[in-house]
This record gives structure tokens, sequence and C-alpha cells, in this order.
């Protein structure tokens, strides 16, 4: 049997010579599965026979393994026509086959799929082609801005609320006539007096086809394709049972003397009941599904759809689009500041509530940093504009959002495996059940091994399975942005329930950040001011908090500050230059130790500091020991309870700084804080977390600068304050937006409620289908005589996925402790 093949192009980079060409082949040649590959130098490429089936993450790690990368693109689509699990199952398996897709995620909830593929091995155009064969509408999410997207929503809405009205009316005479009959004493003989059976069922059979071909159309349209493709999804169960229900019916009606004896016997209303419940179900998921992106309604709503712009001397109204950098904006009292730029005029107080959730005004002047989306209350400013368009933070804010709320937690694969097989299992199901009703069942047996098989497609219900997860993340994460915390990944919404120690850097995290001189101790032989003005000339080269703190305090005695020469940074230690050629170094005790210089006679000050919780610094002129001084950095007002929040919610508490031992106990002890990571170089915080982790378990880090990057990547979950450096943001799974500590233990608490509320989700959309489906197949009949009716079963299956997506919007109400 010849094996299938098929060819890839694999864009790789990375690559200066034929060494190169010769190393890649040879690495991607060892990958099994290939057989072939041919490497160009010239296009950075290399083109690949291989067995159809072969991982392309296995070809990427093994370039990578070799010394080279595959440039990967991303792209977001948002996806129409998707009704249940087994949709987002489908659109995720025809995406993933296509050559050069690496993944492929979909979300239900949202209606978008997120795609990473091979640069240069696709384009959009395939991945929409694709999904459209499959039967699905597709285009990418930059084609289709989000006003357009509620717009959408909103359409869809009306569309099946008419639909609903219809079938409803329509459906209300056959439920009474047929109905009515059995509940209602006398009805039967009425009906049979005035229409008579013929003219009764004709007269149903009529409504009901209204009901099925016109409102329930769409079921069909989409169910009965679905299901020649070999791929059911909800749609087909629906379109199946209501079929089944009214055709049998058809015939009772127009040829009953097909039918065994006995078996004689209309279910109209079952059809046209099945597609109304179903409608009322799908027009009550909607609104509720509209209402969870109400958080990002919220914040496309802080965006201002034009600016003032002053050019050459003329003052314009444009649209925002048309903003660019360098563009002079004028932003009057009460107005919406546009973009994001520098005030170069103008003096005002500015509501920043938006982003800190502080709601006291924050004074601006010429040089102040402001942002779109904020409130400028009293004064008229000119802004100079540095960022527009997607560079601006209120659009990168909601762009964290949109993938957070896009993301597939680990705990979804569990789920995705079960809807996998889920519809075609329920149509086994469903045969089986009309199988052996039909066999073993009284009479008239035919009839119910109808109503029992049309009762098990109708039950099971795939659309609360694929919705109990999305739903829960999009509400979750949306709540959260609302309080300032920002889940850049939503996979950290999970990772961060089972974190048990959270360690923080102490300098601009824990602290102000803002330290100020409080001591200064001379050695004999030199003068205060002298050493002070040494100090400030050789630290206003440095760009740390403490350089800011002694140049601030030598600003305030009025002292001049000679010139400094061979400024050089000692990482980790301090720093060093030369004033008049005498050589001048500032920095911690092991700076001074390194260079071998005796600092003994500080020994009982450096202690009294210490206790004090104070960062004592030494300074050396000339190659000796010339002053001892400290710096206190005081404490953020919110930090206390953070960490006693924290400490509630059973968590352990590091705190990790580059403090000598006495000053960061003394620090530790004042808050309350279990362990301590002291004298940590910049560099050392990856081994420090790692320390922590291997005593404690899963950890968390919370930093604001650049050199807590690498540990925030490195942790288990990074948490970067909004406040501090991108580089810090860009590196954290979670920001947030103030620089307040009590947003951690909130984002902590928010992670807990939203995974809570996801098992709830989860627990309800299986034990529904375990209890319900064996009680629509008639388990219960032998020894209760109790039958589900298809109606009840549509009425079940509504509600299910209305009472998933309603329980996740609690989730709107949730307000951390604190």
């Amino acid at each position: 049997m010849t094996t299938k093949t098929a060819e890839l192009h694999l864009p790789i980079e990375g690559m200066s010579c034929a060494s190169c060409v010769s190393r890649v082949e040879k690495a991607l040649s060892g990958v099994s599965g290939v057989h072939s590959a041919s490497v160009n130098l010239a296009s950075g490429s290399a083109e690949l026979a291989l067995e159809k089936g072969t991982k392309t993450s296995e070809l990427i790690a093994a370039v990578e393994k070799a010394g080279y990368q595959c440039p990967v693109e991303r792209v977001e689509l948002v996806i129409g026509g998707m009704s249940c699990a087994s949709c987002t199952g489908r659109v995720e398996k025809v995406l993933s086959r296509l050559p050069g897709v690496l993944s492929a995620s979909v979300n239900l909830a949202a209606g978008r799929a997120y795609v990473e593929w091979l640069a240069g091995s696709e384009d959009v155009s395939a991945l929409v082609a694709v999904v459209e064969k499959a039967g699905f509408s597709a285009e990418t999410a930059d084609d289709k801005p989000q006003s357009d997207e509620n717009d959408g929503r909103e359409r869809e809405q009306q569309s099946l609320k008419r639909s609903l009205l219809v079938a409803a009316v329509l459906t209300l005479p056959v439920f009474v006539l047929e109905m009515g009959s059995h509940f209602v004493p006398g009805m039967h003989h009425w009906v049979e007096a005035t229409l008579g059976q013929t003219l009764n069922w004709q007269l149903q059979f009529v409504l009901a086809t209204l009901v099925l071909f016109g409102p329930g159309l769409l079921f069909l349209k989409k169910g009965l394709p679905a299901l020649l493709r070999g791929a059911p999804e909800m749609n087909s169960l629906v379109a199946l049972g209501g079929l089944a229900a009214w055709g049998y019916s058809t015939v009772a009606t127009f040829a009953g003397h097909w039918l065994p004896a006995g078996s004689r016997q209309v279910y109209f209303e079952a059809a046209a009941v099945i597609v109304t419940l179903i409608l009322l179900g799908r027009y009550l998921e909607a609104r509720a599904k509209g209402r969870t992106g109400e958080a990002i309604k919220k914040l496309l709503s802080l965006q201002a759809p034009t600016a003032r712009v002053e050019r050459d001397g003329n003052t314009d109204e444009v649209p925002l689009e048309r903003v660019r950098v360098k563009d002079r904006v004028r932003v009057r009292p009460g107005e919406r500041i546009p973009v994001d730029g520098t005030v170069i005029d103008g003096a005002s107080w500015v509501d920043e509530s938006m982003l800190t959730g502080e709601p006291e005004p924050v004074e601006k002047g010429e040089g102040s940093e402001v942002t779109g989306g904020t409130v400028n209350s009293k004064g008229s400013l000119l802004v100079e504009v540095t960022r527009v368009g997607k560079q601006t933070r209120l659009a990168q804010i909601i762009r964290m959002v949109e993938q957070a709320q896009g993301a597939k937690l680990p705990i979804q694969a569990l789920v995705d495996k079960v809807t996998g097989v889920f519809v075609p299992v329920v149509m086994s199901l469903a045969l089986l059940t009309f199988v052996i009703w039909w066999w073993l069942g009284p009479e008239p047996a035919l009839s119910f091994a109808l109503v029992n098989a049309v009762a098990v497609l109708i039950i099971a219900c795939p659309c609360a399975m694929g919705l109990a997860t999305p739903t829960s993340i999009m509400v979750g994460t949306g709540r959260a942005a609302e309080l300032g915390v920002l889940f850049r990944k939503g996979e950290a919404l999970q990772a961060l329930r089972g974190v048990k120690v959270i360690a923080f850097d102490k300098t601009g995290t824990l602290t102000e950040g803002k330290p100020e001189l409080t001591d200064l101790q001379v050695s004999d032989g030199f003068d205060k001011d002298t050493v002070l003005a040494h100090i400030a000339a050789v630290e206003q080269r440095s760009e740390h908090p403490i350089a800011e703190a002694l140049l601030a305090a030598a600003k305030e005695r009025h002292l001049s500050l000679p010139e400094v020469s061979e400024f050089d940074t000692v990482t980790g230690m301090g720093v060093k230059a030369k004033i008049d050629g005498v050589q001048v170094n500032v920095g911690a005790d092991r700076y001074l130790k390194s260079l071998d210089m005796d600092i003994s006679v500080f020994a009982d000050t450096a202690q009294r500091l210490a206790e004090e919780g104070k960062t004592p610094l030494y300074v050396a002129i000339g190659g000796k020991p010339a002053a001892i001084l400290a710096v206190a950095d005081r404490i953020k007002e919110g930090t206390p309870k953070a960490i006693a929040a924290l400490h509630d919610l059973g968590l352990k508490v590091a705190m990790i700084t580059g403090d000598n031992k006495g000053t960061a106990s003394a620090i530790a002890n004042e808050l309350g804080i279990d362990a301590v990571e002291a004298e940590v170089m910049p560099d050392g915080k990856v081994e420090a977390l790692e320390h922590l982790r291997e005593q404690h378990g899963t950890v968390a880090f919370v930093g604001d600068g650049i050199n807590d990057a690498p540990a925030l990547a490195a942790a288990d979950v990074g948490l970067a304050i909004g406040t501090g450096t991108d580089i810090a943001i860009e590196a954290a799974q979670v920001v947030l937006m103030r620089g307040d500590l009590r947003a951690v233990p909130q984002a902590l608490a928010i992670s807990h409620a939203t995974l809570r509320n996801i098992r709830q989700n989860l627990f309800w959309a299986f034990a529904y289908n375990v209890c319900l489906i064996p009680v629509a197949a008639g388990v219960l009949y032998p020894a209760f005589g109790l039958l589900l009716s298809p109606m009840l079963a549509a009425g079940a299956m509504a509600l299910s996925s209305v009472f998933v997506v309603t329980n996740a919007l609690r989730l709107k109400r949730f307000s951390p402790a604190g």
C-alpha cells in the first residue's frame, strides 16, 4: 500500500552559508515521516516531501535544535454559523489539517478562531476557504471591526426574535388541537364533531409544515449538509428529530394504510414545539451571550471618535484614524482625551479611573503623559501625539482583554475530547433506542420507537458543553478588566488558582519606588556637605531610584556639584567615577568589601539602620571609607492589606530584594512576609524564584521594572504592575493597572471565582446529558411507566444552554473583598 505524501514550504531564518543549509537539511531529514528535504539559502526556506500526518511542530523543533528559527504568523478569524461544541471541533479540525498550521483554537462564545501558522506556508484566504467549505462563514477580525460584530449580534437577536414569534403563532393552534384533547375534558369530542380527524390532522400538517420549513429552516439548512458531510452537529440532531416526527405524521395523515395496525398516530405538535422551544432557547442564549462581551463594549465606548488637531495655524476636528504621531491635539475641559501623548501646553486635572480605578483626578502639566480614553476635567491642554491606532494604551488593553477572552484553558481539553464524538454517539443511541422499542416495546411499538428516538435526539445538547468554559472566561476576564486586572493570557486564570506562594519585588512594587535620604554619617576628616556633593555628582549619571533621592537631597542644601569623569556602573554593586582625579565609589556593603575596604567603623550605624528597615549605602573617596548613608523607601499604602488578604487566602508571601539581609528582614517583619530572598543580584531573581518553587510549590511573581522581566517570564504566573515598564508588562501574563497591590488578591479571587463557575457549568452540562439521555430513551418506563415527551426534551435542551450562560453572567456581579 502506498503512503500518502504531502509537500510543505518551510520558511527558515538565521541561515548564512552553505554549512547552514547542510545542517538544516540533515536535521529535517532526521524527522520521522520526511521523505526529502531541499533547503534554499537564497529564499531562506525548505521544500519538504513528507507523509501526511507528519507534525509540523516536530519539523520546527528539529530546525530550532539545529540553531535556526521558523517564523510564525497569527490571525484571528470571526466565524459565523457555529451553534454548539461540535461546530467548534469541526472548525478546529479543518483548520489544523492545513499544511503549515501549527494550532487552531476556536471559541464558541466569542465566535472566533485563533490560528497560528508558518509564515508563507498559507495565507488568510486559504484559512477562510477551508472554514467556508466546512459550512461556516469566516473573515479576519481586522476586516470586521468590533462595532460591526456588535451590530451583527444585534441583527442575529432580532432575526431569532422574529422567527420565534412566527413559530409560536403557528405552533399554538397545533398544540391546542392535539394536546388540548388529552388535558381538557370534552375537547376531544368537540374537535371530532366540528373538524373531524381527517381535517384536524390536515390542518396540523399545514401549520407544522409552515413551522418546520419556515422558522425551522435554519436547522435544516445547517444540520442536513453537516450530516451529509459526515460531521453532524446540534442542528443535525434537531433536523433529524423534527423531520422524523413530521415525516411519520405526514405518512399517518395521507397514507395511513402503510403503517402497522394501531400505529396510525400523528406527532405534528412535537415537530412544531421542538422548533419553537429551541428557537426560544437560541434567542435567550443570544441575548445572554451578547451581555458576555459588555466589558469590550465599555472599553470601546471610551474611544473618542474624533480629535481637534492643530495644523498650520488651523484647528480642525478630524476622525481619530486620520490623527498621526507628532500631531498637536487640543483637548477642552470636560472632553475625553482622544490619543496618547505628552502635554506641551496648559495644565489640568485628568480623570484616569478607567485605567487605574482610582477616583481622584491626577494633575497634569507641561511634560506630563496623558492616555487616550481618560477625561480632561478642568483646564485646556495641548497634547503632542505619541501613539495612535493599535499602539495606544487603550487599544492594547482592548487587545489584551480580547485575547484573554478567546483563550482555551487546559480544563477545556476534556470537553473537546467528549464533544468530538458526542453527536455521532447520540445518533447511534437514538437508532439503538428505536430498534429496541420496535423490537421489544408494547403496541403500538412503532409509535413508541419513534417518540423515544426523537426524544433522545432532541434532549442531547452539546451547546451547553461548548458554552460552559468560554462564557465564564469571557465574563470573568471582562469583570477583571473592570477591576483593573488584565489577563494578557487567559491561561493565567487557571494557573493562578494553583499558586502556593506570591513573590514580590521590593522597590517600586511593595514600596513607592521613590527613596529619600534619611541618614548621612561621615568618617573623621570628611566634611558632610562635600561628601554629599561628591555622591550627588556621581549619582547624577545613574538612573537608579536611589540616585534621584541623593540628587534631591543635594539640591535641597543648594550644593554645587563638581565635574565627574570615568563614570561606570558596577552591576548589582554600585557606581564609580573620578572627581578631580580622585576615585569615588558608592554602593552596597558588598561593593566596598570587594574593593578590600574595611567598613567596620560603620558597623553599629549599619545595624541600627537595618533594624529600622533602611537601606545602608557606603561611600569611599580616594580609597578610604568616607561615609555611610541611608535611604528609606516608603511602603505603599495598600501593601499591608494586600499581604493580609493573601494570607487569608492561605498563600505564602515572599520578597525578593537586593537589600542586605538585615534591612530585608526588618521590612519583612514589618509587613508579615513569610520568606525573604535578600542580596539578590538583578540577574539572580530567576534563581531566587526556583528556590521558592522548591520550598513552597507553584510560584507567582509580582514586579514592575526592566530587571523584573526575566523573573516575570520564569514564574508560573507573572503579574506586572501597570505603572511599570513596557518590558515588564510584555513579559507578564497578568497586568495590574493600578500600583495598589490589593489588586493581587483581587486577581486571585476572580481566578478562583471563574474556575468555580466553569466547574459548575461543566457539571451541569455533563450531568444533564448523563441523566436525561437514558430517561429520554425510556429506561424508567418498565418500572414506573414514565416516558419523556419530545416537547419536554426540547424545552430541557433549550434551558440547559440558557442556564450555562446565565450562570456565567453571575460573574459580572463579582466583587472581591478588600
